[in-house]
């Protein structure tokens, strides 16, 4: 084994919340008792240590509800519409559909590494010790600075939709929640989960409702317009009618797969989660059920209830007259119910932007305690919060000021370029790196089938088949980000928006390559081993349920 690789894997083993970690804080803390009673910090101080650790606080609910609806933001919400109104109603439902299978098998690739290594850093780590340093180098500056660009998205999204609200009441709520710990961040998330998903039935039935009853004019709309004006919209951008419906659905894939962004979330919170293994497999068995019921059904409902050619749709607003679903309950005259799913849209914006500035802090904080960003962005909190980190996110936040000279519609559109492409980087290493997990696992005779997440199909030849599904339709994914680009007057904002990610990755990989001298990690040197803790110091018993309440809540959560 090289230098280099030792190197790496000592870093890694920084990020283990290990018992001696554990040994060290307790002795900080008693070698510092006399000054801390002397001097009691009020609540609003928070002072950072290196000798302080991230602490598994994110109970089995918080996760299981994070997994369901943590991420789900305005991409549904409001890009559906724009989905709709690019590719039609069937363009769309395929268009969901594809990246709904490429975000699956990338979740399915990281959940089998996590819950064999549940530790901090997540798909950077696994990158830098199953592949090579210099990609988990890469893939962490990369995937930090997407996620965290995705949260003035998500305001500005909001913003889109409510308009009378202030944008900086969200840049500061998205700040205080991540900084009073991650206890409390999960118990937001799984209240703002619960309206999501609360939200999300009741537009289902709702719609469901509208389709079906006779309208003024005494029939129904059904699938009417599938018809009328048709399933597949044209880009307009090509004479041939099939080739330019063809490039209407590749235009509005980015669209759909920001909708899809952030389910990761899960994993990367593996080491601030009790039992993480037990709670992150359970978490996902409902990955399929969240993208098949709200996804893909939602996407179905959205082209049964609006045209693709709507004006309402179509119009640059500003307003929330460009949510499809507004659109479909004002026209079917009921005045109240617009503003409940208003607000409650307003508060998804609000979870998934504070869910990117958690995502992005513990990256920021992973790639420090491993030496790869400045040592100070490592420290936390007595009570395990990288407080420097959440910070340096936050910060991003304010990216959505940019609104106020260029217009909240096309800073919206810049943002979800950008955090998209970083976002199929990030697809692309996971399945990338799950590719050489699973050869080093055979390679050393691991039995994959034994840790506590594996495809469910095993031993049935899914894995690593769905990795090179993943990986190969998110390195397509990067290059047709800005496919419009090239069609009419080149657009010189748009282009850079689109591919600007790609130097800049290969800038990081090769540039970290080359100063410290990596080499990519064969399957027979990959550590399985080294620095990961045993089953036995992660999980807790779990006590069986006691009555017909505690049988419910084991099965929903």
């Amino acid at each position: 084994m090289s230098d280099v690789e030792e190197q790496s894997l000592s870093q890694g083993g920084e990020s283990d919340q290990s018992s001696q970690e554990t040994d060290q804080a307790i002795a900080f803390e008693m070698d510092h008792a006399d000054a801390f009673e002397l001097n009691p910090r009020p609540w609003y101080v928070f002072e950072a240590h290196l000798d302080y650790h991230v602490q598994r606080r994110l109970k089995q609910r918080h996760v299981q509800m994070i997994a369901i609806a943590g991420t789900i933001g305005t991409g549904l919400f409001l890009g559906s519409g724009r989905t709709l109104g690019g590719a039609g109603p069937l363009g769309a439902l395929i268009a969901y559909f594809h990246v709904g299978t490429v975000a699956y098998a990338s979740f399915c690739s990281l959940c089998e590494m996590t819950t064999w290594a549940p530790v901090l850093g997540t798909f950077p780590y696994f990158a830098e010790r199953w592949v090579d340093p210099a990609l988990g180098f890469a893939v962490g500056w990369n995937y930090f600075y997407g996620t965290a660009i995705s949260t003035p998205v998500e305001i500005n999204a909001a913003v889109i939709l409510l308009t009378f609200w202030d944008k900086n009441v969200l840049c500061v709520f998205a700040c205080l929640v991540n900084i009073v710990g991650v206890r409390w961040f999960g118990e937001s998330e799984f209240a703002f989960s619960m309206i999501k998903i609360l939200l999300l039935i009741g537009l289902l039935i709702s719609g469901l409702i509208i389709d079906l009853r006779k309208g003024p004019e005494g029939h129904r709309i059904g699938f009417g317009y599938w018809n009328d004006p048709g399933a597949v919209a044209r880009a307009g951008l090509v004479e041939n009618l099939h080739t330019d419906r063809f490039i209407a659905i590749l235009s509005v894939l980015v669209q759909a797969a920001f909708s899809f962004q952030g389910m990761e979330l899960v994993a990367i919170a593996a080491a601030e989660t009790e039992s993480p293994r037990r709670n992150i497999t359970k978490a996902m068995r409902r990955v399929l059920f969240r993208i098949i019921t709200f996804y893909i059904l939602g996407i179905i409902m959205v082209g049964m209830l609006v045209a693709y050619n709507d004006p309402a749709l179509l119009q640059n607003s500003g307003t929330a007259a460009q949510s499809p679903f507004v659109i479909a309950i004002n026209r079917a005259g009921v005045r109240v119910l617009p503003h409940i799913i208003n607000a409650a849209i307003f508060s998804s914006a609000f979870s998934a932007g504070n869910s990117f500035v958690y995502s992005a802090s513990r990256i920021l904080h992973g790639l420090a305690v491993r030496g790869q960003a400045p040592r100070i962005f490592a420290c936390c909190t007595k009570d395990g919060l990288p407080i420097y980190a959440v910070i340096v996110a936050s910060s991003f936040s304010l990216l959505s000021f940019l609104n106020i000279y260029s217009g909240p519609e096309r800073v919206f559109n810049w943002f979800v370029y950008l955090s998209a492409t970083a976002g199929f980087s990030g697809w692309f290493s996971m399945n990338l790196t799950y590719i050489f997990f699973y050869r080093g696992m055979k390679e050393q005779e691991f039995d994959v089938v034994q840790n506590a997440y594996h495809n469910p199909w095993q031993p049935n030849p899914w894995q690593p088949y769905l990795a090179y599904w993943g990986c190969a339709w998110s390195a397509i994914f990067v290059l047709i980000n800005g496919l419009t680009v090239f069609f009419g007057k080149f657009n010189v904002s748009g282009f850079f928006a689109a591919y600007i990610n790609i130097p800049i990755f290969f800038i990081l990989y090769f540039g970290f390559k080359y100063t410290m001298g990596t080499n990519i990690v064969h399957p027979r040197d990959g550590d399985f081993v080294t620095d990961i803790p045993t089953p036995d110091e992660t999980e807790i018993p779990e006590d069986p349920p006691r009555n017909v309440w505690e049988h419910i809540a084991e099965f929903v959560f």
